[in-house]
């Protein structure tokens, strides 16, 4: 397998550098002000130290994960000075309150077209009462039905995928909405825009909605400019700007591609070249995606819906939207799906959540692939009790990174799985880029979701629940073939390791929740 450098493309990475840069030297002068203000004053001084002991009080009674809290007591206790303005800039949420009502208003109005069949639970119970509980929660708490009518594909390439949308873009009639966090103008989008620009010269409406930060190696904003010309409505989330704000830390991670309201995709593959290996900068790149075809699609047009209409404060009719979502056929699926979201604006970790039960389900196996592996500590106990339990857990993880302090997080986690008795896998050909996790055949997660911090807990993402599905059996294979071609490292981590290497996991397991 050959390896190469990312192509010289016309990008907005010095706009990054420079974003960054003023980031940086805003806080640092926030810092200097305060810290010689305190210096200037000993009342100042003692009404900071004061304020860090209540400021650890209060972060320590919150209801966030430990994990979270215990670099910033750290942090305070050692320099009160420095911990206290950080978190004043960056350790709450408070500092995006119009953006959430923003979001909120938008979601509210989405709501009423995200009713729950009672009936659809009701028939799931008489199968299988426990996995009624998984789509129960998210149906009743966060507002993602549960569907009996959506017929699911799996593609365990990202290339086949996107032939798939190809076609399937190719009979669009009415609309195209495509939301991606990382789009290359390239070769595999250049196919893309050939087809969205025809079809908008048709008279169908698209629309083309991308995250700054993932997108900015590989486009600028004249990129939305070349949209336009070519009848595309095109829209940048969160764009990268010198000005001092908490929000830049919340990215848009989500992939959703819905047509005509009646076929959606998502998966954990973006729109570059990488990640259908034309390129390939990390060996091998694997990745995996659904379509779905039916009620549940209804999900993923609310998910592009409210993203698109918040960031540009439109209020326009969506009703003729949702008009468009029905069954394309008289046929019932053979499984049960839903489809939903997670928002960094609010204190439900959906992901995180959906993740966890799904084990907890689990009788027999837990099978997870995730690029990066970057855990909670209630994570890390609930694979812990699986394995413990009897259930065959296993985990597979690139075998070439993509950042390599964030594989090496990554794998000072390993050590406390492995002990317990999880099987962790390292993919020997390359880059495993798939978001994925079955448990005993029947039941399963695909989408952008990663189990690590930035995914769990900072970005907006995205996921589909099944259950039952025939086309799961596919999934089953996919990852009998990725265990194939990986390498087992349990037995290397379930040993005594060297004190400094303890040392070092540890740190960088308490710095994680900060990267």
């Amino acid at each position: 397998m050959r390896s190469e450098e990312k192509g010289n493309v016309k990008n907005s990475v010095g706009r990054l550098v420079f974003g960054a840069l003023s980031f940086v030297i805003q806080t640092l002068w926030i810092v200097f002000l305060f810290v010689r203000l305190n210096e200037y004053s000993t009342i100042i001084s003692g009404i900071t130290t004061v304020l860090a002991f209540m400021l650890v009080f209060h972060i320590y009674g919150k209801p966030d994960n430990a994990a979270f809290k215990m670099p910033w007591i750290i942090l305070i206790f050692m320099f009160p000075i420095l911990g206290v303005c950080i978190y004043g800039l960056f350790g709450h949420k408070r500092a995006t309150k119009k953006v959430r009502e923003r979001f909120f208003d938008v979601h509210e109005k989405l709501a009423a077209y995200m009713k729950q069949d009672d009936s659809v639970i009701k028939e799931l119970e008489m199968q299988d009462f426990g996995a009624a509980n998984q789509f129960r929660y998210l149906s009743v708490q966060e507002g993602y039905p549960a569907y009996s009518d959506t017929d699911v594909i799996f593609y365990k390439e990202a290339s086949d995928g996107f032939e798939a949308q190809l076609a399937a873009l190719e009979k669009a009639e009415s609309y195209i909405f495509m939301e991606y966090h990382a789009i290359e103008e390239a070769e595999a989008f250049e196919r893309l825009h050939d087809v969205l620009k025809r079809k908008a010269q048709a008279g169908v409406e698209v629309r083309v909605l991308y995250d700054d930060v993932g997108s900015v190696g590989f486009v600028n904003f004249d990129f939305i400019k070349r949209m336009q010309e070519s009848g595309i409505q095109c829209k940048v989330f969160n764009p990268v700007l010198p000005v001092l704000q908490i929000f830049m830390n919340n990215r848009d991670h989500r992939k959703i591609t819905v047509i005509d309201g009646k076929a959606g995709f998502t998966g954990g593959y973006n729109l570059a070249d990488e990640y259908f290996n034309l390129t390939h900068p990390y060996g091998y790149w694997k990745d995996t995606g659904v379509k779905l075809t039916g009620g549940a699609v209804k999900s993923l047009l609310a998910m592009f819906l409210e993203m698109w209409d918040s960031i540009g404060k439109e209020n326009e009719d969506i009703s003729v939207y949702f008009d468009n979502c029905n069954v394309v056929s008289d046929k019932k699926a053979d499984g049960f799906i839903a489809a939903y979201a997670d928002s960094p604006l609010d204190d439900n970790y959906v992901g995180e959540n959906v993740y966890l039960n799904l084990i907890k389900y689990a009788k027999y196996y837990v099978y997870i692939t995730t690029p990066y592996l970057i855990i909670s500590d209630e994570m890390n106990r609930e694979l812990t009790l699986a394995a413990k339990r009897g259930v065959d857990v296993r985990i597979v993880t690139p075998g070439i990174p993509d950042k390599k302090l964030i594989y090496r997080v990554t794998r000072s986690y390993y050590g406390r799985l492995a002990s317990a008795g999880v099987k962790i896998y390292e993919y020997t050909p390359g880059f495993v880029h798939a978001k994925q996790m079955l448990a005993d055949g029947n039941m399963a997660v695909v989408g952008t979701i990663n189990m690590d911090y930035r995914s769990l807990y900072h970005h907006f993402e995205n996921a589909v629940l099944m259950y039952g599905f025939e086309e799961l059996s596919k999934l089953r294979e996919d990852f009998e073939e990725t265990f194939a071609v990986s390498e087992e490292v349990t037995s290397k981590y379930q040993k005594n390791r060297y004190v400094v290497l303890r040392g070092l996991d540890t740190v960088l397991r308490l710095i994680a929740p900060l990267l």
